[in-house]
Formats: C-alpha cells, sequence, structure tokens
C-alpha cells in the first residue's frame, strides 16, 4: 500500500503506491483518484484504507497543472488547486499523482506542512515557489522530500517545454537530454533535478526523496505508460499531540 511511510517527531509522510485497494480493471488496485473514471464506491473506500487508519482528515484537490495554494484546514469538498498548506493538527495536505512530482515540506519547529503536485507546467509556473511563500517564515527552516515520479530515462518532452525552464533558469540545462527516441528533435526531462534547482534558489537546502520511476516500476500508476489508469497520494500531516 505504500511506496513510503515515515515520521519526523509529530510530521507524518505517506506516498502511495497501486497496491492494497479493490479497483479493477486499468485502476487496479488503490486508485485514490475519483476523476479517472472509476467506481466512485471503490475510490471511497480505497481513500477510507489509506486514511481512516492514520486518524486524519484527508484534503483532496481538484489539481489543474497551476500554481494556487489553499489552506487545507480551511477546505470544504475540494478546491482547484495544485498545493495546500496545514499548520493544524490532524489534517493532511493530499496531492494526487501518476507521474507528476509529489512535493512535500515541513518547517524544522513541525509548526506547518504542505504539500504540491509538479508536473512540469505547475514547476515552470512557480508552484513550489508559491508552496514555500504559503508557508511563511525562512526557507531555509524547511526541509523538503520529494516522491516517486516519472524519472528522466523516460519523461521525453518537446523543446518548448526546455525552453520555458531556461527562460526562468538558464541553469535548468542541467537537467535535460537529448531524447534517445527522437535525438534532433525532443528532449528527456529530469523532474526531480529541476525541483531541486527550485528549492536550493529559494533557500531550501535540506532536500531528501526517493528518485524512483514511475512509468519503469509497475507497483505505480503511470499515465505516460497506460494512459487510462489510476492516481496515487503523496499526504503530510501534524499528528494529534496530546
Amino acid at each position: 500500500m505504500f511506496a513510503t511511510r515515515f515520521s519526523e517527531g509529530p510530521v507524518q509522510v505517506l506516498s502511495t503506491d497501486r497496491r492494497g485497494g479493490i479497483s479493477v480493471g486499468p485502476y487496479e488496485s488503490l486508485n485514490l483518484g475519483d476523476h479517472v473514471g472509476d467506481d466512485r464506491e471503490a475510490v471511497r473506500e480505497n481513500r477510507r484504507r489509506v486514511f481512516e487508519p492514520e486518524g486524519v482528515r484527508p484534503v483532496f484537490l481538484s489539481q489543474v497543472h497551476g500554481t494556487r495554494v489553499v489552506d487545507a484546514a480551511a477546505v470544504v469538498g475540494e478546491e482547484e488547486a495544485d498545493g495546500s498548506v496545514c499548520r493544524e493538527e490532524g489534517v493532511a495536505c493530499v496531492v494526487m499523482t501518476a507521474d507528476c512530482l509529489p512535493v512535500v515540506l515541513w518547517s524544522k519547529d513541525f509548526e506547518v506542512v504542505a504539500a504540491a503536485h509538479a508536473g512540469w507546467r505547475g514547476l515552470v509556473d512557480g508552484v513550489i515557489e508559491a508552496t514555500v511563500q504559503a508557508m511563511g517564515g525562512n526557507p531555509e527552516e524547511l526541509v523538503a522530500w520529494l516522491g516517486p515520479c516519472i524519472g528522466p530515462e523516460r519523461f521525453e518532452v518537446g523543446p518548448e517545454v526546455r525552453e520555458q525552464f531556461l527562460a526562468r533558469d538558464p541553469e535548468a540545462d542541467a537537467c535535460f537530454g537529448a531524447s534517445p527516441w527522437h535525438p534532433q528533435e525532443r528532449f528527456v526531462a529530469d523532474l526531480h533535478g529541476l525541483a531541486r534547482q527550485r528549492l536550493a534558489r529559494l533557500g531550501v537546502m535540506e532536500i531528501r526523496g526517493e528518485e524512483r520511476c514511475t512509468y519503469a516500476e509497475e507497483e505505480f500508476f503511470s499515465y505516460r505508460r497506460d494512459g487510462v489508469t489510476g492516481r496515487m497520494a503523496t499526504a503530510v500531516w501534524i499528528e494529534r499531540r496530546e
């Protein structure tokens, strides 16, 4: 069920894979996305299996590859956003992915947590920057964790994607290489590397993560690999303290 599950002080982080649920077909088995064509009752049960044992209220977003960041504790239903922050205990910031990069952040004093959905569009437009800004305080006092996403050996993009990143930061060129399939026309991109660059520029120097590829590893959902597929969840919250 969990590709990753860890805690640091009262901060809890989990990232699911596709195992441990009840969905069938291309959504097998732990699909947590209710917008991809799966049976909604199955999705509801899958979400319950992940979050009910944790004793938290998960806050899912209607993700649009943008840069809007909301306060998870104030969300009712699902708001259109690609990042959330929270200072309240027992409320989980959640992002869903199936190749995009989930970015988790928390303050070293454990007072604020955040999660961002960072596909290439969100990355280039500044979803990480917007999330860090919404957290407030000194970026040097933040810790970042980067979850599984499509790896640089698999993530082929057009020249216009590379050009958008270079227009904002010429150093982003280090995160692009020639496509092994179309070397004269297209590129492969390193989402983990691009996120690390953005975080470092902001002053977030403690960056952790697992550079696992959702396309290459079959226990993950991958939109690029499968087309019709489910979604994983990455969540962070502050555990209730007595």
